[in-house]
């Protein structure tokens, strides 16, 4: 005898309350977490999974994270068969190949039973700001050629038993990590906010029944993949190609080709293929096909099925290939550590195909963002920091729209506040500011590029740095122009030296480093630009009278 359909009501609540748990863990985790990268930056992301491991649900965060949740899920029942899971377990870890491309981001992925029987898991990732390796932050990109020089490998361990934490696993963790009191206070807060996820999941269970549950996960992933097949199915069938360069790999090197040709079948699938990308180089800079995957089902989602939400169901329809050894599935050792730096340019590339089915729904590329990581011992205290930034400058123009500015593309995270930082680290920000005529011009312009000077308190400290656009601009659509170049001036106020976008270099009290972010992409010919808008560029100094007369060949 078939089980009697759910009703609408209760499927909406049963919905709308694992949303609520989801969401609700990221808020419990961004409000414990010690680090600011986790706490400001909104770097972490959240998921629900059901008792084999497929993802009913996920907290509105990063996408490199969110789109390696359910890889990483899968990892760990590799690992922890369910029936050797128990109540109170809890697991960790951080590979790169099963979680989300490098070491930082660290995943507890936590059992959760009613009565005894495993129902589901509850996860969280968060990105720590350090974790051992060549430089702080463990981000270094030039100079590290194998995955063990990163820093902490963790494959998947019980790092919680019978709802304690292991002090043995946690002990070694912090012993190899540059600032032990905020990797610390980050996973505990991890662990807490499986903790509170957890509690809402098993109420949730005790309400509606495991039976009841369980026909209501297979309705939601049925539906959320014939609503991707319904939007896929609606792009004009064939395939659709494109390339782009990043800068290099470190000073003196090569760039690295991006490229993909994505497949709409017609009837409802899309495969990705990225094989024709450079191969893997010798630099701490790859994508492995977990980071690749995430960031090009976000893409697809973003250009076919914004709305709805994403779970297994969704993903379905989307096959993400490479070629093995190629640059975005290398193989281990392969070090990736400043793969962060990939998460924007992998979407430009895939937007940039895109744009050749859906021109109305494409932008211009989006300007770069920065994440440099300043490291030393502090001079107050005679401990180590670590001072991780994120910052993001604009956005590409559009078809009826300019770009918007100083907003995170892609990721999800947040600038960091200047005061947090001039708080917690021997810095203080001298300026941060638009720069103006860096946008590329338009019908739509692009967004500006971002100014931001730090100068050094310390006595020394060493810089990593993790950016890109210096060399390659970000390209405009539809007869747009591109942004901008970015570029780092060391010491702009003196003898102005360039900064390699992936280089390592000592500094000095007094020192000021000068990141100049890259302007985004225009759209549309610049000569239907309305004139009126060129006028509110001028008044909100977006452009300059010297721009609108190379740019645009107005008179102000």
């Amino acid at each position: 005898m078939s089980a009697p359909p759910i009703d609408p009501i209760t499927l909406t609540v049963i919905w709308n309350t694992l949303m609520s748990i989801a969401e609700e863990l990221g808020t419990t985790l961004r409000n414990t977490a010690f680090s600011e990268g986790v706490r400001e930056g909104d770097d972490f992301a959240t998921a629900l999974f059901d008792r084999t491991g497929r993802l009913i649900a996920q907290g509105n965060f990063s996408p490199g994270h969110l789109g390696s949740m359910p890889a990483c899920a899968r990892h760990v029942i590799e690992y922890f068969p369910l029936e050797t899971l128990r109540p109170g377990d809890s697991i960790l870890l951080n590979d790169s190949f099963m979680c989300s491309g490098h070491f930082p981001d660290t995943f507890q992925v936590m059992p959760i039973f009613v009565d005894d029987a495993l129902v589901g898991f509850v996860a969280c990732s968060a990105h720590q700001v350090d974790m051992g390796g060549a430089a702080p932050g463990s981000q270094k990109v030039h100079g590290v050629t194998e995955a063990f020089q990163e820093g902490l490998r963790i494959l998947p361990v019980r790092f919680v038993r019978d709802g304690e934490i292991d002090e043995d696993i946690l002990r070694l963790i912090l012993g190899n990590v540059r600032m032990p009191d905020k990797v610390r206070g980050d996973l505990l807060a991890q662990h807490t906010a499986n903790l509170s996820a957890g509690s809402r999941l098993q109420q949730l269970f005790r309400e509606h029944g495991g039976e009841v549950l369980e026909r209501a996960y297979d309705i939601i992933l049925d539906r959320s993949e014939q609503a991707m097949r319904t939007a896929l199915a609606a792009v004009p069938a064939g395939t659709y190609s494109f390339e782009d360069y990043l800068d290099d790999y470190g000073p003196d090197t090569e760039p690295i080709k991006m490229a993909v040709d994505i497949t709409f079948d017609g009837e409802g699938a899309v495969e990705l293929d990225f094989s024709r990308s450079s191969d893997v180089v010798p630099a701490a800079i790859n994508s492995y096909i977990n980071y690749t995957r995430a960031y090009a089902v976000f893409a697809i989602k973003v250009f076919c099925d914004a709305r709805q939400p994403q779970t297994e169901g969704a993903i379905r329809p989307i096959t993400i290939t490479a070629r093995e050894g190629s640059f975005f599935n290398p193989a281990f050792p392969a070090p990736s550590g400043g793969r962060a730096v990939l998460q924007v340019r992998i979407f430009d590339t895939i937007n940039g195909a895109m744009a050749k089915a859906l021109p109305h729904r494409a932008m211009g590329a989006f300007s770069h963002w920065s994440n440099p990581n300043f490291g030393g011992t502090d001079d107050r205290t005679g401990q180590p920091f670590v001072m991780y930034d994120l910052a993001f400058a604009g956005y590409g123009g559009r078809d009826g729209r300019d770009g918007v500015e100083a907003l995170s593309p892609v990721m999800n995270c947040t600038n960091i506040p200047v005061e947090v930082h001039e708080t917690h680290s021997p810095i203080r920000i001298k300026r941060l500011e638009f720069i103006p005529d860096t946008g590329g011009a338009g019908q739509w312009r692009g967004g500006c590029g971002l100014r931001k000077d730090f100068e050094l308190l310390n006595s020394t400290a060493v810089l990593s740095h993790l950016g890109d656009r210096h060399v390659f601009q970000p390209y405009g659509l539809c007869g747009g122009e591109p942004g901008a170049l970015g570029e780092t001036v060391l010491n702009p106020d003196g003898n102005a030296e360039p900064l390699h976008s992936k280089g390592m270099y000592d500094l000095k009290r007094g020192d000021v480093v000068s990141f100049r972010l890259s302007g985004a992409g225009g759209y549309g010919p610049v000569a239907e630009r309305d004139p009126g808008a060129i006028m509110a560029d001028l008044a909100d100094g977006y452009i300059t009278e010297e721009g609108a007369r190379n740019d645009y060949h107005r008179e102000p």
